[in-house]
């Protein structure tokens, strides 16, 4: 175990954020390089750069098991007397209740889990490589992809504000029919280039607020980033009601309530995302109920809000 080392130098290998979020993890448990990369959604190389300047000042220690190397915080030398224990504890206090780490947490959880069901080790212990290796054998869409085969043939769903239409270009080889509908001629004319090759897509110009559907016409309607836009979203989820079949479902997918007021002003964002309380309140206005709000998991590049999936129905 390295010792004696400055006061400097531990502070220079606490420095990078990410390592805060490394260590928080490795403080709860022993983890391997592809577990905390699986975790926190970055590259195994960055976690193997990170874990060698960590370990260089003694901050995290190492073991190895099998083929895999396992890392932890030093606990040994976060004794308050210790330099390197002093640094972490106040770089800890720093960083507040947590809050702010709920998803790290959750991918946490998530990988300990995959050790039950691994007593081998090797998705477990190596989750970064065969994310890596999956990566480079299949590409990234094919799972969200044919998860949309789940959806019954039968349907017939609007895509709410559709943009350029590329959530419905993916969702028109699963079901009957698809309508993608916009108030924005621009995007309209962008919808119709995409989709023209669709032969069950039909593309409206209209507001969300009054569409331009028949009652009960749709067995879903899907607002993705759609309703933070929108002044009243209350009146765009009672026109998507009355639009959808008795037992019909409307997906939404936004932002998570955040506190990025500069989107109001830089991209004309009404509401700064959704928390589930707010999107509860909305959805009993327009006389529906949300059966689901769960979190989506953020892409490693991603720098805007967390997004959340939401379902509800009448």
């Amino acid at each position: 175990m390295p010792t004696g080392h400055s006061v400097i130098s531990i502070f220079s290998a606490l420095a990078d954020p990410q390592r805060a979020r490394m260590l928080r993890l490795l403080e709860r448990d022993e983890l391997a390089v592809g577990e905390l990369a699986s975790a926190l959604q970055l590259p195994q190389s960055s976690m193997s750069r990170h874990l060698k300047a960590l370990h260089g000042v003694g901050i995290v220690s190492k073991r190895a098991e099998g083929t895999a190397t396992l890392y932890r915080l030093a606990r040994e030398r976060m004794a308050a007397t210790d330099p390197a224990g002093k640094a972490w504890e106040l770089l800890r206090a720093s960083l507040g209740d947590g809050s702010a780490f709920a998803d790290d947490d959750r991918r946490l959880i998530e990988v300990l889990a995959a050790r039950s069901t691994d007593p081998k080790g090797f998705f477990g212990r190596v989750g970064g490589e065969w994310s890596g290796l999956r990566k480079g054998l299949f590409g990234e869409s094919f799972g969200a992809e044919a998860m949309l085969a789940l959806l019954p043939p039968s349907w017939s769903v609007a895509d709410l504000g559709c943009g350029t239409g590329e959530v419905a270009a993916e969702i028109a080889p699963f079901v009957r029919k698809v309508v993608a509908i916009d108030r924005e001629s621009a995007m309209i004319e962008a919808a119709r280039k995409r989709l023209r090759d669709c032969s069950n897509v039909e593309v409206r110009k209209g507001a969300l607020e009054e569409l331009p559907a028949a009652a009960g016409e749709f067995d879903a309607c899907v607002l993705s980033l759609v309703l933070h836009h929108v002044p009243a979203p209350e009146r765009v989820l009672v026109a998507a009601r009355k639009a959808l079949t008795k037992q019909g479902v409307i997906i939404v997918i936004d932002m998570v309530s955040h506190t990025r007021s500069e989107y109001r002003s830089a991209m004309g964002h009404e509401h700064l995302g959704f928390s589930p309380t707010t999107l509860g309140a909305i959805a009993a206005a327009a006389k529906l109920e949300v059966t689901l709000y769960r979190p989506l998991r953020p892409a490693i590049d991603a720098r805007g809000p967390g997004l959340f999936v939401a379902r509800l129905s009448k």
